[in-house]
């Protein structure tokens, strides 16, 4: 190897030569002719501005999308909150989760929904990302944990300016209370995102169909069973939560294809 290289595994010859196939699948390959368009779109920016700079141009569109979508699920989660069939959700759920509440329990499903809270959350995202920023060599991991954290930040933010709806009665909840609005649950909506954004990053470089299997399954639960967390803690109700995992799976769809068309560029620069 060239002093001053780079070996196979990590920065842009990583890129190229590993996170191209998952599967057998080439994540490059466009089938459809709105994937080709995109693709094309992509190329030519990359080719005026550079990979990354068509990375980042790529995912702020895709977090003005994201917000719009945002808005326009908090329209018409409003209307549907009204009506009692949800209502008929929510409380059940939540009288359910009342029954099964014990002061031991209580201490550690409140410790772990910390984990994905306003302080743990960014902690734990920023470890794993310099983690795997060191490891590959790459600003890639850095550009799309960041954008795809800040894209979640602003779902939450839009989703609760616009819905406003109110949290469980305190009576019903775990302390410490939570004062903001009920939907989207951010901690459901964070977890979603940056689990899954994580297990991508990690399945990229797995050989093992087992592993990423495991890694897919380990990334399901956290995201799960955080969000669980909240309604069996009083803090939200299900319909919250089920809101939230809607929003943060469309919105890590639109970062893995972004990073998508950041492989294209790099394999295809045409």
């Amino acid at each position: 190897m060239v002093a001053g290289t780079n070996p196979p595994e990590t920065g842009v010859s990583g890129e190229v030569h590993q996170d191209r196939f998952v599967g057998g699948q080439d994540l490059t390959r466009w089938d459809t002719k709105p994937g080709r368009f995109l693709a094309s779109t992509v190329q030519g920016i990359s080719r005026l501005l550079g990979s990354h700079a068509a990375l980042v141009l790529t995912l702020a569109v895709g977090a003005v999308l994201a917000v719009a979508l945002a808005a326009v699920f908090a329209e018409v989660y409003e209307s549907v909150v009204q009506a009692d069939g949800v209502a008929g959700l929510d409380h059940p759920i939540l009288d359910g989760a009342k029954t099964l509440r014990s002061p031991g329990l209580d201490t550690i499903i409140t410790g772990y929904t910390d984990v994905g809270g306003t302080v743990g959350m960014p902690v734990l995202a920023l470890a794993i990302m310099i983690g795997l920023a060191l490891r590959r060599r790459s600003w890639t991991p850095v550009i799309l944990m960041l954008v795809a954290g800040l894209g979640s930040l602003l779902m939450t933010i839009a989703g609760k300016e616009l819905v406003g709806r109110t949290r469980p009665h305190l009576a019903d909840a775990v302390p410490p209370y939570e004062y903001s609005a009920s939907f989207p649950s951010g901690h459901s909506l964070n977890s979603v995102v940056i689990a899954g954004i994580v297990a991508y990053l990690v399945i990229l470089r797995l050989k093992s169909p087992g592993a990423r299997v495991l890694t897919a399954v380990a990334a399901g639960i956290f995201a799960a069973t955080m969000g669980l967390s909240r309604v069996y803690l009083g803090h939200h109700w299900l319909t919250d939560v089920l809101g939230a995992w809607a929003l943060g799976a469309a919105w890590l769809a639109l970062v893995i294809t972004a990073h998508r068309l950041y492989l294209t560029t790099r394999v295809h620069p045409a």
